[in-house]
């Protein structure tokens, strides 16, 4: 496989998640959030079924390969959506993209740290790219007036606003490092293998919980169109996506794939546009331009 398949791997499995993330908004409304988790990773895991079986060339899994598996599934998958989903709860949506706009310089560090990447001059310029243009569009986000919070909420908020920040660093850590671990992965598996195994660690984690919200739930009122749905993010989220990832990590150095992840603000800002009726402004399509150029640095050839 060549680098130029590598990139367009890795950009498609991240606008792939911005599709998702746009699309999920009505499942969220349909289905509290463990029992969203607990159901995709079901699905996605009879999906994967086949890619369980190890391969007849592939040696047997060492006990570090192993606990490698159990970290990129932990951190990548259940204590991620658990930073993410209270940390966004705690404080706002703008403070939220600028924290998790860091996602590109995390995993330069760690790739530099854990995986002695060498990172060129032009890389890290790509990397601010990056960063300034998921910035530039978390803060041209418009913010519900601050009135619609009064009293006892406006007071709660404020106070878990430290809390809500540092569960969203902590979101941004468990991203950068499903980053260099899957790197350190794909040397090891091939990505249908990483996406099987780290997929039935996320179902056993979450497990649990989705049990305990399906115990009182009431399956009968969701809409056949929200099972369709659930269908399609099942695979995206825990099919499709990982496994281009992967398949891209093989070919590229961690830190150069982490700037893809700006496709994901930007695939999720088009899916707004064109499928749930939002607007873009002036001044987020040139953030998109800033974010696209960090892209382009990371991608075209070295003379």
């Amino acid at each position: 496989m060549n680098r130029i398949v590598a990139y367009a791997c890795l950009a498609l499995g991240m606008s792939l998640v911005g599709a998702y993330v746009a699309l999920s908004k009505p499942l969220v409304a349909a289905l509290p959030v463990f029992l969203l988790a607990w159901l995709r990773f079901g699905i996605g895991g009879l999906a994967m079924l086949h890619w369980l079986k190890k391969p007849a060339d592939e040696p047997p899994m060492t006990a570090q390969t192993r606990k490698l598996v159990f970290l990129e599934s932990f951190l990548g998958n259940f204590l991620f959506s658990i930073c993410m989903l209270f940390g966004v709860s705690m404080t706002s949506a703008v403070a939220a993209g600028v924290i998790m706009a860091s996602i590109p310089a995390a995993v330069a560090l760690m790739s530099w740290l854990f995986l002695r990447e060498r990172i060129s001059a032009r890389v890290w310029c790509a990397v601010a790219c990056a960063v300034a243009g998921i910035t530039l569009v978390s803060l041209s986000k418009n913010e519900l007036p601050a009135q619609i919070n009064q009293g006892l909420e406006a007071n709660l908020a404020s106070r878990n606003a430290w809390l809500g920040h540092l569960l969203l660093i902590g979101a941004v850590l468990c991203e950068a490092a499903y980053a260099v671990i899957g790197k350190k992965l794909t040397g090891a598996l091939s990505p249908k293998r990483i996406t099987a195994l780290i997929n039935l660690w996320g179902f056993a984690l979450v497990t649990p919980l989705g049990l305990w919200v399906a115990w009182d739930f009431d399956f009968s009122a969701v809409a056949a169109s929200s099972w369709l749905l659930l269908v399609f993010y099942a695979l995206a989220a825990s099919v499709w996506t990982v496994w281009l990832w992967m398949t891209g990590l093989k070919r590229v150095p961690a830190n150069q794939a982490g700037v893809f992840t700006v496709m994901l603000p930007i695939s999720a800002a088009l899916v707004g546009t064109l499928v749930l009726g939002e607007t873009l402004g002036g001044a987020q399509l040139g953030a998109f331009a800033v974010a696209l150029v960090g892209v382009a640095l990371a991608t075209l050839p070295q003379k």
